[in-house]
């Protein structure tokens, strides 16, 4: 395992990188239970989706492991599998078929814009300055997940959302307990801090009646297979026409989603090289491709880079044998369903938040003497955890660095490719306007 992940050269051990899939994958399995449950709502089957997730999951985990070498998780995306279950089969009135179909094409396409090398063009002509704060953007909007999950926040109709007047009770309660229990355990340097606070607030939740026992078969379900309806798509000119845009639409999600985390997750790391690069982006972009393709062959949405990783690089995971641990995982919870379902939301929910803001220290980096680089950084970290999205973050980002630099009269400092990414962007907008 030396030899083939460079373990020592990369500053960790076996021992860390094993803790640190573990950890990455205890804040990722919520996702095996939510996926199923998403689809579901379209007419898909859960345990068959269930198998899906899993299998592809594994599959995408195993080839940023093995072929990329990078500490990162990924699994079918939030977000997009609720575009897929709610606009494209619920308010566009398409088959979960015809999605499958959809998701398919991006993951063909996205496999070519990586072998041609355009997805890492596009990595690496983000800003410095931007890098940083999408590395921070990532981390508050990673807090404030954690802070939703464990119900510590809530929605509320002047503020929008509010501290829950019931904090000091259930999930919420044990989440701020999770955030001491494992804090404490930081800052003693305990070795797996993070995991062992999972493991205890999910005992604890016992007690308080938050852990439930889910149940269910332990034996694995058979995922769906080559389940696509191309005939459907070419069955009339606004089918075709919606396939295009929906299509289009889980390309530009997909690729600035997982943009955004390798980023933020690898400067956690510190893996960004002095230039601004990441070592092995090719490959690390190539394992969501693949996973995407995969995902669609077995039966599941868009599988993209998880903000969770950065669980297992803050716990010391710096090589792809944590994601391999992960992708182990995966598989196994394939005979462990009932187990992973009983882990309740409040125990990850204090991880995510600790863990967020162990990535916000980018910023103390970022330029604050320039304005040209001030204003596209803050954009980037507020609208994105005001929209609760890394695509829309980066968007906001891009576009007011271009226009700003060149409203300013420094275009000479902007790279041919980041007006390319700024004109994508502007594109994405007027499809949205559009439809």
């Amino acid at each position: 395992m030396e030899k083939f992940f460079h373990i020592k050269e990369s500053g960790s051990d076996v021992k860390t990188e094993i803790i640190a899939g573990f950890s990455t994958f205890m804040t990722m399995a919520y996702i095996l239970a939510v996926n199923p449950l998403i689809l579901s709502d379209c007419g898909m089957d859960f345990t068959r989706v269930f198998a899906a997730t899993a299998i592809a999951s594994a599959i995408a985990c195993f080839v940023m492991g093995f072929y990329a070498n990078l500490p990162f998780g990924l699994s079918a995306g939030m977000g997009l599998n609720a575009m897929f279950a709610y606009t494209i089969c619920n308010s566009m009135g398409y088959s979960w078929h015809w999605a499958l179909s959809a998701v398919l094409v991006e993951g063909l396409i996205f496999i070519l814009l990586t072998v041609t090398n355009v997805r890492e063009a596009i990595v690496e002509c983000i800003p410095s300055n931007l890098k940083k704060s999408i590395g921070a953007g990532v981390g508050l909007y990673v807090a404030y997940i954690g802070l939703k999950n464990g119900n510590v926040i809530v929605a509320d109709k002047e503020t929008i959302t509010a501290i829950n007047s019931e904090w000091f009770t259930g999930a919420p309660f044990l989440t701020v307990i999770g955030v001491i229990i494992t804090g404490v355990l930081l800052v003693r340097k305990v070795r797996g801090a993070i995991l062992i606070g999972i493991f205890l607030v999910t005992l604890l939740g016992i007690p308080f009646g938050v852990t439930h026992y889910s149940g269910g078969s332990y034996l694995p379900s058979a995922p769906y297979f080559c389940q696509f309806s191309f005939a459907d798509i070419f069955s009339s000119g606004k089918s075709i026409s919606d396939f295009i845009i929906i299509t289009i639409t889980l390309l530009y999600v997909d690729m600035f989603d997982t943009v955004g985390t390798l980023i933020a997750c690898a400067g956690k790391s510190n893996m960004i090289r002095e230039d601004g690069s990441i070592p092995h982006t090719k490959q690390a972009l190539m394992a969501d491709a693949v996973g995407t393709t995969a995902g669609a062959i077995f039966g599941t949405s868009t599988i993209t880079t998880f903000v969770e990783s950065s669980t297992g690089v803050a716990e010391g995971g710096r090589t792809g044998l944590t994601a391999v641990v992960v992708g182990i995982l995966f598989l196994l919870a394939l005979f462990l369903e009932p187990l992973f379902g009983s882990i309740p939301s409040a125990a990850t929910a204090s991880a995510l938040i600790l863990v967020g803001g162990m990535m916000i220290t980018p910023v103390k980096d970022i330029d604050y003497s320039d304005y040209t680089e001030l204003i596209p950084a803050f954009l980037t970290i507020i609208m994105m955890i005001c929209s609760s999205s890394i695509s829309d973050g980066i968007l906001f980002g891009i576009l007011s660095y271009v226009i700003i630099k060149a409203l300013t009269g420094r275009i000479k400092q902007l790279k041919m490719m980041t007006c390319v990414v700024a004109l994508l962007f502007v594109i994405r907008i007027i499809i949205g306007i559009l439809t």
